[in-house]
């Protein structure tokens, strides 16, 4: 399907499952896109937990373009957060999703995006996990994130930890940081992964079935 957002289309991908009690929209990180193999094998694992997903793409073909030859767009968190706001009225107009709560999900500059979006429609958001992100670029917006928040930080991303544990203190929401031991930025190393997937799906089963 196309999102409207900023006078583009952006391209997305949305899953429903049977019986799915939440929606969760996907935020992916620096240079990424919806086809993120890191990302789709979450959505797996939440799907596989009874919650519809959203994966779309932050930028549109030319933004992409840019991205590539600059850095400059990934890092643009208002933009990207004001992205993922669309998205989720998206969901809220949709009938598919229109009663269902809502998740966001945001890996690496993703994780602030989600975080934005959270503070922005928090009647609409009801929890948000962090992947190996940068949740301190969201700034003076953490104060207003009424979300549960789950940051997820690899055991041997010691700058992203250090970032991550100075987040917590901005939030004044419920929030939990959990390092993943022997895991890389990327959650490259075996088992890694899995363990953010299980993570992830825990706390969205359990706080959107909540609202």
């Amino acid at each position: 399907m196309s999102i409207p957002a900023d006078g583009l289309s952006l391209q997305g991908e949305l899953d429903v499952p049977a019986d799915a009690t939440g929606v969760v929209a996907f935020a992916h990180g620096s240079g990424s896109s919806r086809h993120s193999p890191r990302n789709r094998q979450v959505a797996q694992s939440l799907k596989q937990a009874g919650l519809a997903t959203l994966l779309f793409d932050l930028l549109d073909a030319r933004e992409e373009a840019q991205d590539t030859r600059t850095r400059r767009l990934r890092f643009d968190v208002e933009l990207l957060g004001r992205r993922l706001v669309a998205a989720i009225d998206w969901l809220a107009a949709d009938p598919a999703t229109a009663t269902m709560p809502v998740g966001c999900f945001g890996a690496s500059t993703g994780a602030a995006a989600a975080l934005i979006a959270a503070a922005h429609r928090p009647e609409r958001v009801a929890a948000v996990v962090s992947r190996g992100g940068r949740p301190d670029l969201a700034g003076r917006e953490l104060a207003a994130v009424r979300a549960p928040t789950l940051l997820i930080v690899g055991g041997e991303d010691a700058i992203v930890i250090d970032l991550n544990r100075q987040t917590q203190q901005h939030l004044n929401c419920e929030h939990r940081l959990e390092i993943v031991q022997g895991a890389s930025h990327l959650f490259e190393e075996p088992g890694t992964l899995e363990r953010v997937a299980e993570l992830a799906s825990s706390w969205f089963a359990h706080w959107l079935a909540m609202r």
